[in-house]
């Protein structure tokens, strides 16, 4: 039996460089020792960015789940940025959910507007940004499955103080800029700009002088995630790889497991060629006394329907 297990944790330490392509991918040639050497570390951090929802240990659930990974169907993935300062819960600063079809090789990326006006379940209508403040990443996955009819699989929260030290980790992040503006003492031009970690946080979070408000906002925080998993995916610097883990093992929590990386980087990393991003219309509107973006029913319908066919298609 030993000798089994053995055998089983060889296998799985021999496996370990591919999984840790998921995070960094294809890194040098050549650099397999060191790393190897790094595997406590790796199983470290995801121990620590390992965070199940409540209802992970239902049986039923966790069968089906492991039938969709295994029939590598599409699943959907809800990125939360969360702006969490010291002594305060705070609020989903940016929400984006995230379709990846591996059969047909591609992602629907939907920005959702954080004032949008949903139900939150068990308490009422409001802002879908104040799920996360009123009950965590559970309630704001119960939320966004509720308001777009369909499941979310998996969440991976960000604070965005370590989304700033990641992009600086990975060298900072090129991206196209439509409108030039000035945000927190810097200025982005239009055109071609490269953004550190610091600039890059200033830049996705300029909404007022935006003529498209939330929407121009969304759009940018598109495009930074976009450069980011570009960046990733052709990251070279091995010496930074020590860096980057505790990065994420200090502001990362999912309830992806380390079995569960290793399968998405081997049966759904290509969906990131090609990436398919929708924006939810609608219009702002004061109810109360407070500012609410408002989405038809047509609208959401319209969102729903678009994901439900991406994750049909074969």
């Amino acid at each position: 039996m030993d000798k089994r297990a053995d055998k089983r944790r060889a296998k799985k330490k021999r496996k370990w460089p591919y999984w840790v392509g998921g995070i960094i991918v294809l890194l040098i040639l050549g650099a397999g020792l060191y790393l190897f050497n790094l595997y406590d570390k790796i199983e470290d951090t995801v121990a620590d960015m390992h965070e199940p929802l409540s209802r992970d240990d239902d049986p039923d659930r966790k069968k089906k789940l492991e039938k969709i990974v295994k029939d590598k169907d599409s699943i959907n993935v809800l990125l939360l940025g969360v702006d969490q300062r010291e002594n305060d819960v705070g609020r989903s600063d940016t929400m984006i959910l995230m379709s990846l079809n591996p059969k047909t090789n591609k992602m629907i990326m939907v920005s959702i507007p954080r004032d949008t006006y949903v139900e939150i379940p068990d308490r009422g209508m409001d802002k879908i940004n104040h799920a996360y403040a009123f009950g965590g990443i559970d309630l704001s996955v119960k939320t966004v499955e509720k308001a777009f009819d369909i499941p979310v699989h998996f969440y991976v929260k960000v604070n965005m103080e370590g989304f700033k030290q990641g992009i600086d980790a990975l060298g900072g992040v090129t991206v196209t800029n439509d409108q030039a503006f000035s945000q927190g003492g810097e200025t982005f031009e239009t055109g071609s700009i490269h953004l550190s970690g610091e600039e890059a946080l200033k830049y996705i979070r300029m909404r007022k002088g935006d003529p498209r408000g939330d929407l121009g906002r969304n759009e940018r925080q598109r495009s930074v995630i976009k450069a980011a998993m570009e960046e990733a995916a052709s990251f070279t610097s091995i010496t930074k790889v020590s860096d980057i883990l505790s990065i994420l093992g200090d502001n990362v929590t999912t309830n992806l497991n380390m079995e569960k990386m290793q399968t998405l980087f081997s049966d759904y990393r290509d969906t990131r060629k090609n990436i398919k991003t929708l924006e939810i219309s609608g219009s702002g509107d004061m109810i109360n006394g407070v500012w609410y973006y408002i989405v038809p029913d047509q609208e959401m319908n319209r969102i729903t329907q678009t994901i439900k066919e991406h994750m049909q298609a074969k």
